[in-house]
């Protein structure tokens, strides 16, 4: 088969560059001595017109920039005077000093480099080149810790060890981006959500709820149990399973976000929610039970007897109101983890449901630090002692 005339890169690169700009394929080979089709043919192997030269944005440094800054720290120029003169923000120039080696030796050659280098993309995952860090954040994500707990206990463990931290971001971007994954596929299951990808949340059901008798309302409530300043405030509300025939009541303390399960295998009544839930809360010191801060729902319409039987006095939330009582929501949503939506809540005694709770309280928390709920919970019964 006969082979066309050879046809030089720099030929090639006229030739998709007189495309690109508009020219007729006849122009373009009478500019260059060359036959039509030998133009169509370029063209067509070459993929069209030449790619776009990647621009650089404005927010970034030029070469010509850096060269200015090279020469001003030479000359003993305050980063200020540079930044004025180069109409920057002297955080910019100073963080390009920096990262340039300083001072001595900063040089524009060399920080256009670097700055190049920083700039391509994909770049490594840190957990694909961190074997010792990988096998941490997927032992805790068996732990059914979140990302967010990991990254912050990670930091509050080893706070001179930069090298074991990780955002939580990086964990997520491993479990979900096709091609980035470091972490074994099947942790993503460890998520509360159950997941393998992103996707935006639903909406909730109605609240089709009654109303209760002689409630006293969440504005009544006194200012110490806002602030979460004083402990032995709780938060509460029931776990409903399958066919909304069994539960489990769920109590949340508000300044320790200590966590208690309370079984009901004999269903939700408000008699059979009443006795259950009175029975968790005497096992508590007195200066530990306070105020619990219930929603509208039937099972505590025995509010008030609770109230006599516990010291405990129960004020409820307004009316589609689930962040009145956000640590008791959020604490249930981390439940559905070991509960999904449609199990039969009845099958499980106070047995298993305190060791989910032992293990939920074992989960280091932002707003406490990453310290875990356990850990402050404890410190708290010791001072009451």
């Amino acid at each position: 088969m006969a082979r066309g005339p050879l046809i030089r890169a720099a030929e090639r690169s006229e030739i998709r560059r007189r495309h690109a700009a508009g020219e007729r394929p006849r122009d373009i080979a009478s500019a260059l001595g060359r036959a039509r089709w030998t133009i169509h043919r370029v063209v067509r192997q070459e993929g069209g017109p030449l790619p776009r030269r990647a621009l650089r944005s404005p927010l970034r440094l030029s070469l010509a920039e850096r060269e200015e800054i090279s020469r001003g720290t030479r000359a003993g120029e305050s980063l200020r005077t540079i930044a004025a003169r180069l109409g920057r923000a002297p955080s910019t120039i100073c963080r390009e000093v920096v990262s340039g080696g300083g001072r001595p030796g900063y040089r524009a050659w060399r920080a256009e480099r670097l700055a190049a280098t920083r700039a391509r993309r994909p770049k490594p995952r840190k957990l694909a080149g961190n074997r010792p860090l990988r096998q941490l954040v997927e032992a805790l994500l068996a732990l059914r810790w979140s990302p967010e707990q990991i990254a912050g206990r990670l930091r509050h463990d080893h706070p001179d060890e930069p090298e074991l931290w990780v955002s939580a971001e990086t964990i997520y971007q491993s479990l979900f981006v096709q091609g980035r994954g470091a972490l074994r596929a099947e942790l993503a299951r460890c998520l509360r959500s159950g997941r393998t990808r992103r996707r935006p949340r639903g909406r909730g059901l109605p609240d089709g709820r009654g109303q209760l008798r002689d409630m006293v309302l969440i504005s009544d409530r006194p200012a110490e149990v806002e602030d979460r300043a004083v402990p032995g405030h709780w938060e509460g509300d029931l776990l409903v399973g399958r066919g909304q025939r069994s539960a489990i009541a769920t109590l949340v303390e508000r300044q320790t976000r200590y966590l208690l399960l309370v079984a009901l295998p004999a269903g939700r009544t408000a008699e059979i929610v009443r006795e259950a839930v009175a029975a968790q809360i005497v096992t508590l010191p007195s200066q530990l039970r306070r105020s619990l801060t219930w929603d509208r729902g039937k099972e505590m319409a025995g509010h008030i007897r609770f109230t006599v039987d516990t010291g405990v006095q129960v004020y409820f939330c307004d009316p589609h109101s689930p962040w009145q009582r956000g640590s008791n929501e959020n604490t249930n949503g981390l439940l559905r983890q070991y509960f999904p939506k449609g199990t039969d809540l009845s099958v499980y005694d106070q047995t298993q449901l305190d060791a989910v709770a032992r293990e939920l309280n074992g989960r280091p928390r932002q707003t406490l630090g990453w310290l875990q709920p356990s850990e402050v919970f404890a410190e708290v019964v010791a001072s009451t002692d």
